[in-house]
């Protein structure tokens, strides 16, 4: 099995920062549209490929555009929604990096599956702010999930923080903000 970890497409909240930082619920820009629709030449999907998406629109529409005329299986976790790379103790939640309400999820996504087998709390703050060895814990519960799967290939379509948090737990090696992906960037590794 290869999991993939994929940084969302352009986003409105990265247009004007850090001013736009503080839109809520930021959508794909037109070029975010794009970048999403190249996905499909450049990691072209099968119906037994599994998505993983963080609970914001833009990794949603990511998502979306991604897998337009693909019946794989698609599933919301807040255990990859945006993470704050590094954590630092005065850090707060931007408006731009707020989880979406799973009724919205539902209703605006409905070919998306909610992963419901998880804390309340996840759902309301998910993991951006989790001082690090709660994250460590739950990252290791995620992947050890991610194997279980009968997949050949497992997308996660999150945050630079959060894929880049990921990687330093999944490789041990001490990664910094000049490693995040650029807009649809990915990161695989093979279990």
């Amino acid at each position: 099995m290869e999991l993939i970890f994929i940084r969302h497409g352009e986003g409105e909240h990265t247009l004007n920062i850090p001013k736009s930082l503080h839109i809520s619920d930021p959508a794909l820009t037109d070029e975010g549209i794009n970048q999403a629709k190249l996905l499909r030449t450049q990691l072209p999907l099968s119906k037994d490929d599994i998505l993983v998406i963080s609970p914001l629109r833009r990794t949603l529409q990511t998502a979306h555009y991604w897998t337009e005329g693909i019946m794989c299986r698609k599933l919301v976790n807040p255990l990859v929604s945006p993470r704050i790379f590094p954590q630092f103790p005065e850090a707060r939640t931007l408006p731009c990096d707020e989880l979406l309400d799973r009724q919205k999820i539902s209703d605006e996504f409905p070919n998306i599956q909610i992963e419901e087998d998880l804390h309340e709390e996840l759902w309301a703050k998910g993991i951006n702010l989790l001082p690090q060895p709660e994250f460590n814990h739950l990252a290791k519960e995620f992947l050890d999930w991610c194997r279980q799967q009968e997949s050949q290939n497992l997308y996660i379509i999150s945050h630079d923080g959060t894929i880049t948090s990921y990687r330093q737990f999944i490789t041990g090696d001490k990664l910094t903000r000049e490693d995040f992906p650029k807009e649809t960037g990915w990161f695989n590794i093979k279990f």
